[in-house]
């Protein structure tokens, strides 16, 4: 992409507006969320989808295997029954009787 830059007033509250021809190229329509990263005296926006996207490529990249949530969650809780160092069965409280 190439770089582009344009004049944006900023309101004394803080406040400004995205020129559209932005926005477009930023693929946002209607109301929508950005990451703003500051670095040294710039500033970046950038789509949220974006960060998304890129987080997943990044994963698919590296993953050595394909494994959903659940895989992911049973693997954190045998972790734990682990370090608990007892089965999840005797966390049940006993009746003295």
């Amino acid at each position: 992409m190439a770089t582009q830059s344009i004049d944006v007033r900023v309101a004394g509250n803080g406040r400004m507006i995205l020129p559209a021809s932005v926005r477009k190229a930023m693929g946002l329509h209607g109301e929508a969320k950005v990451i703003l990263t500051i670095e040294d005296d710039q500033v970046r926006l950038s789509p949220i989808g974006h960060g998304v996207s890129r987080a997943q490529a990044l994963y698919r990249e590296h993953a050595k295997h394909a494994r959903t949530t659940d895989d992911f969650l049973s693997d954190r809780k045998a972790e734990a029954v682990a370090d608990a160092g007892e089965p999840l069965a005797t966390n049940q409280q006993h009746d003295p009787k």
